[in-house]
């Protein structure tokens, strides 16, 4: 088993994140690419303290992008999980 800070590696704080942690109580996390969702449950909840009843995981792909005027490079790849929390609530603003 990895530990809880190489599974979770930072929040995603985008408009549509906010928008599903106010209506759907959902939180966006960028996880190890070879984290499961048992893993990313266990280290969210020992984290942040609160009750997580659903992972939901996607696999975002690297966009191609322009390096130079011939030249193309590619981003990487990572992992995005989606975790509806059964209790509790977390404030990333409010930390900071």
């Amino acid at each position: 088993m990895k530990a809880i800070y190489d599974v979770i590696k930072s929040p995603c704080l985008t408009e549509k994140g906010n928008i599903l942690q106010e209506t759907q109580n959902k939180v966006i996390f960028e996880v190890d690419p070879r984290a499961n969702k048992i893993e990313i449950k266990k280290a969210v909840e020992s984290l942040f303290n609160v009750t997580v009843s659903k992972v939901t995981t996607t696999n975002i792909l690297g966009k191609q992008k322009r390096v130079g005027a011939k030249s193309t490079g590619r981003t990487s790849d990572w992992k995005k999980a989606y975790i509806t929390l059964a209790e509790g609530k977390i404030n990333f603003l409010d930390e900071l």
